[in-house]
């Protein structure tokens, strides 16, 4: 921990820094760290992701109403949830954050936090690279006195912002009048979102205490968002600076010698080899985002082609033990098309541009250096976006929607469900109306009567959640789908994805083949490495394969897991 001080704040303020983090964590001699390389999750982890109003019950907090519905419909289906940023904030649907000691009080408070962590692995986020300009740290910042008052990130309009890379078209410097005159604060994203100053070791030292507070909460996985723009130098592009990681190796190392399980997730929405880099040598980040799969599989669902899928697949490093990905394909945010860089073509990314918003989706941008915009986040419920292909919308929709997911719960790595997904929550237009912000079309809020109704009346809603939690309880019991099982791709055709996963005691395998196109699928056997003394079955229609020399069908969007 010294040594990580020393690089952040020099050799002479380290000793004075690393005791004080000892004596407020309380760590001894005795303290014992985790043993290195450890998986802390296995095939049965499957997650969940919401905002703690997400299901609602007039009068009761949203907070209980939640935990009532995950243990009435889905404790045997997941094993951790995500609830997004439960703190009193003014924008941006929480991550604006006042207040991260407390509760917003509309949800719930502690005990109702605390009630999930005894149920469910609980991840919350770390919202550490900014703060809302209403917290009264950024007050004191413009009083010049009081905790907070040297908190912020300041920088001169004369300064070379012009390398600088954010995800937003507004000013980057926000014009602030303080007791010491006008000041200009960083804001990587919104002008209520002020930047934080990592340069004062005690911005450092506040943030390390509400990890400790988390944790003493039961929070066991600590999503730290918008990490990648944590450490700023102007006159470079301020993104993924070595000291960031660095930050995310010091988080490390403290919250893994106070709880041994615990588990950090960087949250870096950037092209792929970047945002690979968070693992370091097994000593950053115990996940990332597999930011990658969202625009790569919606491209293969629209085009009926995986090829792209199947090339970056093959490029995936297998993470290392206690390490792997958190896979996903939908969340709070809309779909990120900076990970697809370098990975689709620019007529490919256009084409996904105009086939989602004819689906009703919404477009979001970032300014690059040159003044141009560029298409930076599809934003759509993810049902809404795969209610057809580039060729229009179809009867199909479940069955794609179902595929997608089948994939997401076969690959190497952590399934994560944004609550909506589960639901085949449609576009929000309403909500998109009322707060004139894209992201809002994905984040629905359901009422309790309604969605349970929804959820037991025929149609898509209720197929999907069927049909998901079917496929979630059979992937938690098989050793080939832990996290980080082998896994090695196929090459079928451009209309079947296919891949191979066998367990680490090399007992189970499962061939993973998934039918990406409306059209109908052959597959002779023979192109399958499928032992002869072995007996082999689909997981997913319980139907025996006696003969491994014939062929196979597979009807649109149809999946098997094919296992021994």
């Amino acid at each position: 921990m010294q040594s990580q001080l020393a690089f952040l704040y020099g050799e002479e303020r380290a000793p004075t820094l690393c005791r004080e983090v000892i004596a407020s964590f309380g760590f001894s001699d005795q303290t014992q760290g985790p043993k290195p390389f450890t998986n802390h999750w296995d095939q049965s982890d499957v997650w969940v992701i919401t905002y703690g109003d997400s299901i609602q019950r007039e009068p009761e907090p949203p907070l209980q109403v939640l935990k009532q519905f995950l243990d009435k419909h889905l404790l045997d289906v997941i094993s951790g949830v995500h609830v997004l940023p439960f703190f009193p904030y003014s924008s941006d649907d929480g991550f604006a954050v006042i207040n991260y000691a407390e509760v917003n009080s509309s949800l719930g408070d502690w005990q109702d936090i605390e009630a999930l962590a005894q149920s469910y692995s609980l991840m919350a986020d770390c919202v550490i690279n900014h703060c809302s300009s209403r917290s009264l740290w950024f007050e004191n910042f413009k009083k010049g006195s009081g905790v907070g008052s040297d908190f912020f990130f300041t920088a001169s309009p004369e300064d070379d912002l012009s390398q600088v890379v954010r995800p937003r078209t507004s000013p980057l410097l926000r014009e602030t009048e303080t007791a010491d005159g006008v000041k200009h604060v960083w804001c990587t994203f919104s002008h209520d979102q002020v930047d934080l100053d990592f340069r004062n070791p005690a911005v450092l030292l506040e943030f390390l205490s509400i990890i400790k507070l988390y944790m003493d909460k039961g929070v066991r996985i600590f999503r730290l968002d918008a990490i990648a723009f944590l450490w700023k130098v102007p006159g470079t592009d301020s993104l993924n600076l070595p000291q960031t990681h660095e930050v995310v190796r010091l988080i490390r190392t403290v919250a893994e010698h106070y709880r041994n399980d615990v588990v950090i997730i960087t949250e870096t929405n950037i092209p792929n080899r970047e945002n690979l880099s968070y693992f370091g040598n097994a000593n950053e980040a115990h996940l990332v985002y597999n930011f990658s799969l969202p625009p790569l599989l919606l491209h293969t669902l629209l085009s009926e082609d995986c090829s792209h899928l199947k090339t970056w697949l093959m490029s995936m490093p297998p993470a290392q033990h206690g390490t792997t990905y958190l896979n996903f394909i939908a969340s709070h945010d809309g779909i990120g098309l900076r990970p697809a860089e370098g990975l689709l073509s620019d007529h490919e990314l256009s084409q996904m541009v105009a086939s989602i918003e004819g689906f009703g989706g919404k477009i979001s941008w970032r300014a690059l250096e040159n003044g141009e915009n560029r298409p930076y986040e599809l934003n759509i419920s993810l049902f809404d976006a795969l209610k057809g292909t580039h060729a229009g919308e179809d009867d199909l929709a479940v069955g794609r929607f179902v595929c997608a997911h089948a994939i997401m719960l076969a690959l190497e790595g952590i399934p994560a469900f944004y609550i909506h997904s589960l639901f085949a929550t449609r576009n929000d237009y309403r909500r998109l109306e009322n707060t004139s912000h894209n992201r809002s079309i994905n984040r629905h809020q359901w009422q309790w009567q309604e969605l349970l109704d929804a959820l037991s009346e025929e149609g898509a809603h209720k197929a999907v959640f069927e049909q998901l939690q079917a496929l979630i309880r059979l992937r938690r019991v098989q050793p080939a789908f832990h996290p980080n099982a082998t896994q090695y791709t196929l090459h079928i055709n451009d209309q079947v994805f296919a891949f191979w996963r066998q367990s680490a005691d090399r007992r189970q395998s499962i061939f993973a083949l998934h039918n990406i196109s409306r059209n109908p699928q052959s597959i002779s056997l023979t192109q399958l490495n499928l032992i002869a003394t072995d007996n082999w079955r689909d997981l997913i229609s319980g139907e025996v394969l006696s003969d491994i020399k014939v062929n196979i069908e597979l009807g649109p969007y149809q999946c098997r897991w094919i296992s021994n």
